[in-house]
């Protein structure tokens, strides 16, 4: 009895040890594979920082100020942007594969869009918000693929129309004008179908970079916007 006793109490163990296994196996694959990546929240920045956030690159064109703060703004924090006749644009660098992860999420905030702003003309391309994906693609300056969401002060909301300033850019307009201005606002965008709704092709390459931009230069105005979480996730 006490044989069989100890051999039932070390397959007992085995099949313990084997669930364990199992279960932090399950848990190792659900860590993984996430139900979405962030991008950036702003929580890990010191609230009344200025200029660009940590973890965040700058612009290498034109004569942008980064009129930047972070704000205890929305749920958490917030970064808060303001451009006077000069666009600045920030970057960070991301590996995101939008046939797994194909719906981008952000919330913004715009308070004031460049008077006379129409993402469609050359001589009035400023937007008050921005957010930019960017598949790069070699040599990344004439092929790369850039869809920027943009709240555009003219255009009307669901244009998609290629920059006439920088051919590599393709703009959604996901809001217009000052209807809405003022208020926090939560967006979903399928980065996946508007790529191939836009390139005729699936996506050959990962998503490299997120870019958060507001300008002004054009219009030779004013903008000022605040941009919440941003994060791409499962359907």
């Amino acid at each position: 009895m006490l044989e069989g006793a100890l051999r039932l109490g070390r397959i007992g163990g085995a099949a313990l040890a084997a669930a364990v296994l199992a279960l932090a196996g399950v848990g190792a694959a659900r860590a993984a594979d996430p139900a979405a990546i962030l991008i950036e929240d702003w929580s890990r920045q010191p609230t009344g920082k200025t200029g660009i956030p940590d973890g965040w690159k700058g612009q290498n064109w034109g004569s942008p100020k980064y009129d930047f703060t972070i704000v205890s703004e929305s749920p958490t924090k917030a970064l808060h942007l303001k451009s006077r006749d000069e666009g600045s644009t920030i970057s960070k660098e991301v590996k995101v594969d939008v046939k797994r992860y194909p719906l981008l999420q952000w919330r913004w905030k715009v308070v004031t869009l460049p008077r006379g702003g129409d993402s469609r003309k050359k001589e009035a391309d400023d937007q008050g918000g921005q957010i930019y994906v960017t598949f790069p693609r070699f040599p990344s300056a004439v092929r790369s693929r850039v869809i920027g969401y943009v709240w555009d002060t003219t255009a009307p909301a669901g244009t998609i129309v290629k920059s006439e300033k920088t051919g590599t850019v393709t703009y959604v307009i996901v809001r217009s004008g000052d209807a809405e201005t003022g208020r926090w606002l939560t967006e979903t965008r399928n980065v996946y179908e508007d790529y191939k709704r836009i390139y005729g092709e699936e996506p050959g390459e990962e998503v490299g970079a997120v870019s958060v931009a507001i300008d002004s230069n054009d219009t030779h105005s004013a903008a000022e916007a605040f941009i919440g979480e941003i994060l791409f996730r499962k359907p």
